[in-house]
């Protein structure tokens, strides 16, 4: 390979990888100036200069100019007298260079230099991926199912792939080879050998990005979700507020003919929704994320502890704690309150009478 096309092919690799060509060119100067001491059993302090208009590799020893005394150290130093010889006012304490390439310096040079400038690029590369996606954590991102194995699905983004455990699915929802697929990024880590991206489709994040990408609204400020609980596959809460009075906090989440609310549903395979109105007086929001239960009344038992009681008459009981209590948990998770549920009669035999 001659020169131009040495440095045609260092601009290409740049160019593909992403990566700066002055981390290149540093690459190869460390890599060659490690080659000449090597190949050429140098002790001198050498520098190689790499041209990066024609390519051209030359190497150089480098003097350190000392007083005129008889031990020189003829590897590393210069007397003055011979260094003023070259350069007229230079001074002691200062350097001077002297060209050293070998004729077949390249030949060598190239064969040494090959894995040490792979291992930088890798390194550059990585720190170029852990500078684009090290953000990414807590967010949702795209890509499409490359592979799978026995636990994990890996999801090609690009110029690298993240990590969705199956155990991370909505579900039991079925997987495509080749498809496009929102995820949440669980945890960016970087190391020293790699970077690794965890994906997920089942925290509750998700649910929330989903809104967010959805809700043009969200993204503005107009509305604000508080919270957010989720039984992955069966149910999420999501409460929400507005912040400007003529918007209706819920029906921006619907959408026109429900088809704001319906897309997500849809990408969450199905799971139920309830957008449940947040409200600054903890019974009101309680009240609220205990629906679709009806005639709630809740009552703060331990503000401290954050626990309360809600009681529910008998036909409101079965709603309000919900399938599996699902109902209740996702209340408590979303209010941050230990909710217990009692009908008047259940009080009433444990001698508590409610008016």
């Amino acid at each position: 390979m001659n020169s131009k096309e040495f440095i045609k092919a260092l601009d290409h690799l740049a160019e593909e990888k992403n990566i700066s060509k002055d981390v290149i060119y540093e690459a190869m100067e460390l890599a060659l100036t490690t080659a000449y001491k090597k190949n050429f059993n140098s002790l001198t302090n050498s520098r190689v200069d790499i041209n990066k208009d024609t390519g051209d590799i030359k190497v150089y020893t480098v003097y350190n100019v000392v007083e005129d005394y008889d031990d020189l150290d003829l590897d590393i130093e210069i007397s003055l007298e011979e260094a003023r010889k070259i350069v007229s006012d230079i001074q002691i304490g200062e350097t001077i260079e002297e060209e050293v390439t070998p004729k077949d310096f390249g030949r060598v040079a190239a064969a040494t230099a090959k894995q040490v400038v792979i291992q930088k690029i890798k390194e550059a590369e990585k720190e170029s991926l852990a500078n684009e996606y090290g953000d990414k954590q807590d967010e949702l991102i795209v890509g499409i199912v490359s592979m799978e194995d026995e636990q994990n699905y890996l999801i090609d983004l690009g110029r690298t792939m993240g990590i969705l455990p199956k155990s991370e699915l909505i579900g039991d929802e079925k997987i495509e080879m080749g498809s496009s697929i929102k995820a949440y990024v669980t945890k960016v880590s970087v190391s020293s050998k790699s970077i690794n991206i965890m994906l997920s489709r089942k925290h509750y994040g998700f649910v929330k990005r989903l809104f967010e990408h959805e809700i043009p609204e969200l993204m503005d400020g107009t509305i604000l979700i508080h919270s957010v609980a989720r039984i992955s596959g069966e149910r999420s809460k999501v409460a929400i507020s507005s912040t400007n009075p003529n918007v209706d906090a819920i029906g921006a989440c619907i959408g026109e003919k429900g088809i704001r609310i319906s897309n997500i549903i849809k990408e969450l395979n199905g799971e139920k929704v309830d957008l449940v109105l947040y409200d600054k007086d903890p019974a009101t929001f309680i009240t609220n994320a205990l629906s679709p239960a009806k005639n709630v009344s809740v009552m703060i038992t331990d503000e401290k502890k954050q626990e309360c009681l809600a009681v529910v008459d008998e036909e409101n009981l079965s709603l309000a704690i919900g399938k599996k209590g699902q109902n209740v948990v996702l209340a408590s998770r979303l209010t941050h309150y230990k909710i217990d549920v009692k009908t008047k009669a259940q009080l009433e035999e444990s001698g508590i009478n409610i008016k």
